[in-house]
Formats: structure tokens, C-alpha cells, sequence
């Protein structure tokens, strides 16, 4: 591992619990990074502290020592270890909370409490959205000492009375800054409300980026935190070599493709801004015989963790994401991450390319200068407070695609989740997924159901006796497709009328299902008809007021 991110502090050097010791050496980790050498005196000391550094530079590690210290060193440290984990009233009662704004980031903080706590005899538990809810949740019911999660499961089990919040020694918030952009605050803050008062636990907030918000979360809801600052010559990391390409739209397929072929041995993230497109550059490189995974939104969380473990492991070269993988996940080893898509917020290009040339290591920042989002390089420039050199754009780095080589994902697996969010959709009784608009049952019987109420398959309804229009026959024509299904490809017949059934150029019988305009002049007819009823009688009711009248 390169070194020349460590300091000259050491482990050791700090009163900490040999138990802890043990797993920081069993995870190779003997010298500080900066991050850890100025925050672990302030939070060994019981203060509160609020630290910003790069991404890639040990913060998990440092919030990490300071929890199992205080821990170990609290006077229920010996209890928990013989008896397990606390509970209050029958509910779990965890002594340490930490909180990610994702799944992927609580999964990887999860991971190295496991390594450094390996010794310490805690119970280690772990909740997030997506997959495993009732194993999660048993999981929780049956006692953890230290928790870790995202904030809508862990208020969901804390609704449900799972475990509770009384008992809470140190709180940890990781990538706080994200918190706010993806809506989290209100959630934030309604799990420090429900906690002991700061003067009787233990704070800490670690984010890459410490914005005002933040500060005043943090003054909020915490005991005169100190800040931590591990200032840089540059914003982003040292050792990414940064380049970008101005590049037409057209280009960047070619581009992307040529440059991967060219890298020897290469472990690429591709940021992307929406879904829509992770779809069409995975499609295209998965054509051009490129390995490639997507991770975004849309994938099962389960899914999501297999590619994860697949990348990290080095059986897949290429992982396509949008900026869900933008924050806090330690993936060894990425050699290159290309900006396909600029991002509007300059602080996720930090974000991004902070995930190669982590823990001293160097790698290589690609952007993509584009028609559509060239108007971003400005403001990220300025925001890192540099240029990002411009690199030729020569003709062998584009290669020869065949627009028919792009591939199609299989949207079973994320059509099925997102129909299952709403709580409403999702699997029938016997399990199995619904079928989607345009297609099988639900299609099938909207047709029967029409047909049926025209008085037949394809037939006429038969003429009602207050009509006065007498109905014609309808004419022979061709045997029509099976209900709920097109001969015409999908989007055309998504935004166009269903053909005439007779032949070219005929309107559709009156009383066909086709004929859509035929009920709304039977309505009309029926609206007419009192109309005209009354005005024939308005003679006699005249009279007959008249008549009330002498009367």
C-alpha cells in the first residue's frame, strides 16, 4: 500500500483498547492518514467533532476507533460483553447509531466495523431499504450493540417499537452533506430528537464537504463540536490525473469504447447522470463484447450487492452508475472513472473521481465535454479552484460501432421493483409479477369488457327503442389481432387511434368497439330528447299555472 498519504502518527500511539489494536493490525492499519491523527485525540478526549477531508482518506476508520473506544470504556462495556446486548422495556436498545445516506455506503461501513471490532465481542447490526425486511428486522429485535442504516428503514423499525433510541452513548453521521441532498434531514433530525441530549452523548459528523446546512445541523444537535479540516493545495485528490475531451454527443459511444479497448487491464466506473442512459452505454458496451454492469436506482438491492462484489473482486471491468456510487464506497484498485455525463453539482465531480486514487493510490479522471452539459465544466473548474487539461481528440480514438450492436437490458427485475414501491403494486396472491400496461391480462380484459358491452366480439349492439336511428349491419373484414395486442411496434401504437376494421378509407361501423365517437352521440340523443319532450308540453303547464292561479 503507497504510504505517502500516512502521517508519522501511529495506532498505538493512542490509549486505545488492545482489543481494537488487534483488528486495526488485522487490517493492516499501523500509521495515521491526517483525518484520523487530527480527530481521534479530539474523540478519544469525549468531544463532539465535525471533520472534513477527501474522499479516500480514512474517515470510516477514525469515527470507527472513537465508537468501540467509548464503548469498551463505558461502565456497561463488561455487561454487554457477558450478557449481550442492552434492551429497554422488551425492545433492543443499541448504545451506538450510524447513519449513511445510502445502501451501498451503510453496507461498506458495516463491512469494516466487522474487521475492526472482530475482537470486541459487539453485536453488529445492519438495516437498509430494498431487500431482507423481516431478517433485518429480527435481526434488530434480537439485541445489537452498535447500528448502522439509512434513515427510512431505521425509523421504520423505530415506528414499529423494534428497538429504541434511550440508550444511545455516540451517533455518527457519515456523508452528512448527502443527507441534505437526497432529502433526509426531517428524518435526521427526527432520530436526534428521539435520543439522549448531546451533553450525554457523543457526536460526530464526516463528509467530504461540510456545508453551512450542515455546520448548522451540527450546532443544533450536538455539544460544541469541534471542527477537523484536513486542508489540500486542490480540492480534489492529489494523485487523480485529470483530462477531458471536447466531444459531439454523437462521439462519446465511439469514444467511450476506444478508450477501454485501449487500457490495459482496466477497473472503470462510468458516471452517467439519469438511468435512462446507464441502459444505452451499458447496451453498447456489453454489444462491442465490453463486460459492464448498471448500478443505479432501478436495480435490485440484491443485485446491486452481487455486481458490487463482482467489481471489487475484479471479475467485471467495467461498472456503469449513476451518482448512488458517487459517495462513500471503497472500491480498491479503480484504475479510471470516466465522466461520461458532466454533473450540474460540482461537488459530485469531486465525488466522483474521488473513488480511484483512494488511500494513496493513483488513477485517471476521464470527462466527456459534451454538447448537453459542457455549460458544467465552468463551474466545476471553479469549484476545484483549477483547470482540468483539454486533451486531443484524435480519430483512432473513436471506434467503429455498429448502431445495431447496441443490447437491450432485460427491465423484468426493475420494472417488477419499481411497480413494487408504491406498497400497492408489486407481486399478485400467488406471487408473481403484474403484467404491464399494454400487454397480457389487465389489456386482454379491458378488450372483453368493451366487447361485451357492445353486445359481442366485434359485433353491433343491438339498437335500443328510444334511439330513433336505426343501426346498420356491419361488414365482413379481416380477422382482427388478439385483444391487447399490436402488429404495430409499441410506440406507435402508444400514441395513435386504433385503425378503421373495414376497409381503407371507411369510418368504423356505428356500433363497433372501434367506433369511439358512437356512445357520445347516443348521449347527445338522450340529452335532446327530454329537451324536446318538454317543449312540446310547455302549452298545458302554462294552462295549468294559469289555472292554479284564479284558483
Amino acid at each position: 500500500m503507497p504510504e505517502q498519504h500516512l502521517t508519522e502518527t501511529r495506532f498505538d500511539s493512542f490509549p486505545l483498547d488492545p482489543r481494537i489494536l488487534a483488528g486495526l493490525a488485522e487490517a493492516g492499519f499501523t500509521h495515521c492518514t491526517p483525518i484520523q491523527a487530527e480527530a481521534l485525540p479530539i474523540g478519544l478526549g469525549g468531544r463532539d467533532l465535525a471533520g472534513q477531508a477527501q474522499t479516500g482518506t480514512g474517515k470510516t476508520a477514525a469515527f470507527l476507533v472513537v465508537v468501540l473506544q467509548r464503548l469498551l470504556g463505558s461502565q456497561g462495556a463488561s455487561q454487554g460483553d457477558s450478557q449481550g446486548p442492552a434492551r429497554e422495556h422488551g425492545r433492543s436498545s443499541p448504545r451506538a447509531l450510524i447513519v449513511a445516506p445510502t445502501r451501498e455506503l451503510a453496507v461498506q461501513i458495516h463491512k469494516d466495523t466487522l474487521v475492526l471490532a472482530k475482537h470486541t465481542g459487539f453485536r453488529i447490526g445492519l438495516v437498509f431499504g430494498g431487500t431482507g425486511y423481516q431478517q433485518q428486522r429480527d435481526d434488530l429485535a434480537a439485541g445489537v450493540d452498535i447500528l448502522i442504516g439509512t434513515p427510512g428503514r431505521l425509523i421504520d423499525y423505530f415506528k414499529q417499537h423494534v428497538f429504541s433510541l434511550k440508550s444511545i452513548e455516540a451517533v455518527v453521521l457519515d456523508e452528512a452533506d448527502r443527507m441534505f441532498d437526497l432529502g433526509f434531514i426531517k428524518d435526521i433530525r427526527f432520530l436526534l430528537k428521539r435520543m439522549p441530549p448531546p451533553e450525554e452523548r457523543q457526536g460526530m459528523l464526516f463528509s467530504a464537504t461540510l456545508s453551512y446546512r450542515v455546520l448548522e445541523l451540527a450546532y443544533e444537535h450536538m455539544n460544541h463540536p469541534q471542527m477537523v479540516k484536513i486542508e489540500s493545495d486542490q480540492v480534489t485528490a492529489e494523485r487523480v490525473r485529470q483530462v477531458c475531451y471536447m466531444t459531439a454527443n454523437e462521439e462519446k459511444i465511439p469514444l467511450l469504447i476506444g478508450l477501454v479497448r485501449g487500457w490495459q487491464d482496466p477497473r472503470v466506473m462510468v458516471f452517467v447522470n439519469t438511468k435512462r442512459e446507464a441502459d444505452r452505454v451499458w447496451g453498447y458496451l456489453q454489444g462491442n463484447g465490453i463486460n459492464t454492469a448498471v448500478l443505479s436506482g432501478d436495480v435490485p438491492q440484491k443485485k446491486r450487492l452481487k455486481l458490487l462484489k463482482h467489481f471489487t473482486d475484479g471479475d467485471l471491468p467495467v461498472l456503469v452508475g449513476t451518482d448512488v456510487a458517487a459517495r462513500g464506497l471503497h472500491i480498491p484498485d479503480v484504475t479510471h472513472v470516466v465522466n461520461y455525463d458532466l454533473p450540474e453539482d460540482p461537488e459530485d465531480y469531486v465525488h466522483r473521481i474521488g473513488r480511484t486514487a483512494r488511500a494513496g493510490a493513483a488513477g485517471d479522471a476521464i470527462s466527456f465535454v459534451c454538447e448537453t452539459y459542457a455549460f458544467c465544466l465552468p463551474d466545476i473548474e471553479r469549484f476545484i479552484g483549477a483547470k482540468v487539461p483539454v486533451a486531443p481528440l484524435d480519430a483512432s480514438l473513436l471506434a467503429e460501432v455498429d448502431p445495431r450492436s447496441r443490447l437491450r437490458p432485460d427491465r423484468e427485475d426493475r420494472e417488477y421493483r419499481r411497480e413494487g414501491r408504491g406498497g400497492h403494486g408489486g407481486r399478485g396472491e400467488r406471487g408473481k409479477p403484474r403484467h404491464r400496461s399494454g400487454e397480457g391480462g389487465e389489456t386482454r380484459r379491458r378488450s372483453h369488457d368493451r366487447s361485451d358491452r357492445a353486445g359481442g366480439t366485434g359485433g353491433a349492439p343491438p339498437a335500443s327503442a328510444g334511439d330513433g336511428v336505426q343501426q346498420a349491419p356491419r361488414e365482413e373484414s379481416a380477422p382482427a389481432s388478439p385483444p391487447g395486442r399490436s402488429t404495430r411496434p409499441p410506440e406507435v401504437a402508444a400514441l395513435t387511434s386504433h385503425p378503421p376494421t373495414g376497409s381503407e378509407g371507411e369510418s368504423p361501423a356505428p356500433g363497433s368497439v372501434d367506433g369511439a365517437d358512437q356512445p357520445k352521440k347516443r348521449r347527445r340523443r338522450r340529452r335532446r330528447k327530454p329537451a324536446g319532450s318538454a317543449a312540446n308540453e310547455a302549452p298545458p303547464l302554462s294552462a295549468v299555472s294559469i289555472d292554479s292561479s284564479d284558483s
